[in-house]
């Protein structure tokens, strides 16, 4: 170094220079979400709104109205594009290879099952009627004010939002905190990849109420990536998060004393049928098939590691942003 004579970097400052680099990265990610959520969305629906379609919003709340179609419609995109966005934004800043970026390799099948168990418990756990994010709870309320039943299924706008919400936006979330972001992270051990992505994860909602569900997902989700080896388990237990919220809405537009005993009694069975799946790959596969949640050893401990990548710019700013975003979901 031509100021300060020879230097020798250590694995600690190198390591808390790549990991700065990450969270910065990360909190913009986070910040491109909020933006394109909440101010590029609300723009886009005042200016259809304006121009002569039937669609409104509330600018201090996250609700949308007017017709069935055309929320359907505006909701799908703004989804989309919002999600699609930071996507490629961190595959193309993290600078991670598609096959590095992105697990693809099935090594346990096994484990597949056994994450779809463990969704189906703490779905059962987490997901009550009220723990609905937002968004989704909104769109399907506005369904089922309708008074629809089951015949919903031949509604098309109904069935387009579902197809969309249950395949297409749980592929696109799972690439967001399970793609580039996480392999990055996964340098300094799979627990720092989890913890700041279920971060994530639980912040982006912008909803007090869905951050419990948000957790326990997230969790489940990476573990079982990690375990069976592909991002399809992932995107597996999201699509089963989202159809259990979805048969749950279809269940409570019965409106006759039934609904609550039927209500339970699914809930019920989704949360044994879990417990049976789970329990059977780890008794019949638990021995032989050992995994471990790779570490990353260092004078920096996995402490003080977290500690310092929460603090790293803009991450604790967007962080803060959300936490207020919620507030204002409880106050609207």
């Amino acid at each position: 170094n031509e100021s300060r004579g020879f230097e020798t970097p250590s694995q600690t400052d190198e390591g808390k220079k790549v990991l700065s680099e990450i969270m910065r990265e990360t909190g913009i990610i986070m910040l491109v979400v909020i933006v394109l959520r909440n101010i590029i969305g609300k723009i886009a629906v005042i200016v259809l709104d304006t121009v002569g379609f039937d669609i409104h919003t509330n600018l201090f709340g996250s609700g949308i109205y007017g017709g069935s179609t055309e929320i359907v419609m505006i909701t799908i995109v703004l989804a989309f594009v919002t999600l699609l966005t930071p996507v490629i934004y961190a595959h193309k800043r993290m600078k991670m290879p598609m096959k590095a970026g992105i697990m693809h390799t099935v090594r346990d099948s096994a484990e597949i099952i056994a994450a779809i168990g463990f969704a189906m418990i703490f779905c059962t756990i987490a997901c009550l009627p009220e723990a609905y994010s937002s968004e989704t709870k909104e769109i399907y309320t506005y369904f089922a004010s309708a008074e629809t039943d089951v015949s919903v299924w031949n509604q098309k706008d109904f069935v387009t939002y579902t197809i969309f919400d249950v395949v297409i936006l749980s592929i696109l979330t799972e690439l967001l905190f399970r793609g580039a972001i996480f392999s990055a992270l996964r340098q300094f051990g799979d627990v720092t990849a989890i913890v700041v992505t279920t971060a994530m994860a639980v912040l982006l909602t912008g909803d007090f109420f869905s951050m419990p569900a948000a957790l326990l997902v997230s969790i489940v989700s990476s573990i079982g990536m990690l375990r069976s080896g592909t991002i399809f388990t992932a995107v597996i237990v999201r699509i089963v998060y989202k159809m259990y919220q979805l048969a749950i809405v279809i269940l409570e537009v019965d409106t006759s004393a039934n609904m609550i005993i039927t209500r339970n009694l699914f809930m019920m069975f989704v949360f044994i049928l879990g417990i049976i799946l789970a329990s059977l790959v780890m008794i019949v596969g638990g021995r032989k098939n050992n995994h471990y949640l790779v570490t990353y050893k260092s004078e920096f401990s996995q402490t003080r590691r977290l500690a310092f990548a929460v603090k790293v710019f803009p991450f604790p700013a967007v962080a803060m942003l959300c936490v207020v975003q919620a507030i204002s979901n409880l106050m609207y």
